[in-house]
Order: structure tokens, then sequence, then C-alpha cells
């Protein structure tokens, strides 16, 4: 009768011959990676971390004096606080109406130049060109466009009588937001142009010569074809526009600073007056939480409703 023994060849010397060998292998590696994460944790997470903890305090800036633990009271204020709830429709009503003039434009403009014609490269490129300006760039322009007595009232008000000649668009309460939501879609129909057509061009023509072929209308080869066809691409630019005009600062900033009676002030410009002008830390802090947190809860069900509605 033969007996046999299992000997154990995993030896001490042989694990810390391979643990070497897996360092050696993926030591590269992680050096690629650690200047990149030093300076996503340094620029990034703690900020983020610092600013959720400074939310929970009546956060004093000077570095000597103590800032005093307030829990809650930060986002409490903040749900009693009429200005935030008139800068959070602002937000909204900034949001949807720039997130679908954008696509609307952006996709005719697709259309059109999807098809040939003459001169179609140098219409994308004046099409895409306000993408590439800077925003402060921009805001300034449409400053002195939409300055009492600038090109706009000379055009319609002095040229067309259309308007008054000195009609005040940024200091108006009724006018300031619907202007400033002007400048939001005419920044963004060149990005929505491109990815429409990206989309477009993903189409077979073979879907739409059968359609023809079977008697079909322009229209209803767009609306019956087309459209469904582009439902994954104006999913995706839905997402991004939203959180991209959730997150718009800088032309309410340059142009009105929230004003005039907060009618433009929005979740950012208000949790920046707060912090940077009125050296209210904690409540900034709290009211830039409660902004990630409405962002993240939009696109949540943004992205949930428009993929059981996405055909692919």
């Amino acid at each position: 009768m033969r007996v046999s023994l299992a000997t154990n060849t995993t030896s001490p010397q042989s694990q810390q011959r391979r643990w070497w060998l897996s360092v050696r292998r993926y030591l590269p590696i992680y050096l690629l990676i650690f200047p990149g994460m030093a300076l996503f944790l340094v620029w990034t997470m703690f900020p983020l971390i610092y600013a959720f903890v400074m939310s929970f305090f009546q956060w004093n800036p000077n570095p000597v004096a103590t800032s005093p633990f307030s829990g809650l009271a930060n986002y409490t204020r903040a749900l009693h606080d009429p200005i935030f709830y008139q800068a959070l429709r602002n937000t909204f009503l900034y949001t949807i109406i720039t997130v679908v003039g954008q696509m609307a434009a952006g996709l005719g403009v697709a259309v059109l130049l999807n098809t040939k014609m003459v001169g179609r490269s140098v219409f994308r490129i004046f099409f895409y060109l306000p993408v590439v300006c800077s925003w402060v760039v921009v805001s300034i322009i449409f400053s002195y466009i939409f300055s009492t007595g600038g090109l706009v009232d000379y055009i319609f008000g002095t040229v067309l009588h259309l308007i008054s000649p000195q009609q005040n668009w940024l200091g108006d309460t009724a006018l300031a937001l619907p202007t400033l939501m002007l400048l939001g879609i005419w920044k963004g129909i060149g990005w929505n142009m491109v990815i429409f057509l990206a989309g477009l061009q993903g189409i077979p023509t073979e879907i739409n010569e059968a359609a023809r072929v079977d008697g079909a209308s322009r229209w209803q080869i767009f609306t019956r074809i087309t459209l469904p066809l582009l439902r994954p691409t104006i999913s995706f630019a839905s997402v991004i526009l939203t959180i991209g005009a959730f997150g718009t600062f800088i032309p309410m900033f340059i142009l009105t600073k929230g004003g005039p009676l907060h009618s433009t002030e929005t979740l950012l410009t208000y949790a920046y007056t707060n912090a940077f002008s009125s050296f209210d830390f904690g409540y900034g802090a709290a009211l830039t939480y409660l902004f990630a947190a409405f962002i993240f809860v939009l696109a949540l069900i943004q992205i949930r409703v428009t993929r059981a509605r996405t055909q692919y």
C-alpha cells in the first residue's frame, strides 16, 4: 500500500519572489498613474470633502478664530430662504429653455448641413465658432450688443421701430433672464450641430431611400425614421446639456451678477455671493451640495426616462 503525502511547494522564498515579480510588473503602471491621481486627490477630492465639512459649521475664514458647529442649520436655512427658491426656479427655467432651444436649433442646422450644398464646410465652421470661444469673451460681446442703445436697440429700435431704441435688456427684471437664455442657446448650437451630424451620418442611407421609394415625404421620413433612430443621440445630448446648463455661472456673474432683484440668480451665483461677498462660507458650501444633489437626482431621472424610451 502506497501512501502519498502532499508536500507544500509554496515556500516563503517563492512567495517573496512572486511578490517581487508582481511589484516589478505593475510598478511602472502605478508610477504613471500616481501624478494624475495625486492632483485629483489634492485639487478635487480634498476641496469636495473640505467643503462638505464646512457646510456643517458657521465657518470663520480667520484661521485663528473658532468656527462653531451648526449641524444642519445651513441646510435648513436654505430650505426657508426665499432667494434660494427663486434661484432654483431660475436655474430650472434657464435649463429647460436653453436645452430645448439648443437641441432644436442644433438639430435643424445639422439636418440642413447634412445635405449636399455649396459651402457646407464653411457653414459648419461658422456655426461651431461660438463653441470654441470663451464664455468670458462671448459674455462681454453680448454686454455690448444688448447694452442700452447698443446694436440690438439700433437695429430693432432705430431702424425697424419694433422696440424702444433705449431698451434696458440686462437691467429689466422681465428681460434679463431671457437675454441670458438667448446667449446660452446661441453658444450651444454648434456643439449640438456636431453631435446630431454624427448621429445623422450614422443612419444607413438605404433606410431613407426605401422610404422614398414607398412614397414617404421628407417630413414623414424625418418624424418616423430619423427622429426614432436619433433617440440615443438625443438622450446623450440632453443629459450633457442639462448638467452643463445647471452649472452655468460665468454669463450670469459677468453680465448681471444675479440681478436685477435676483431675477437672474442661479444656485451657483447665490452660493458664490454668500461665500465670497458675504463671507458666509458655511452657507455657501451647503448651497453647493444642495446644487449637487439636484443635479444627481435630475441626471438619474433623465437617464432612466430616456433609456426606457430609446430604441437601438
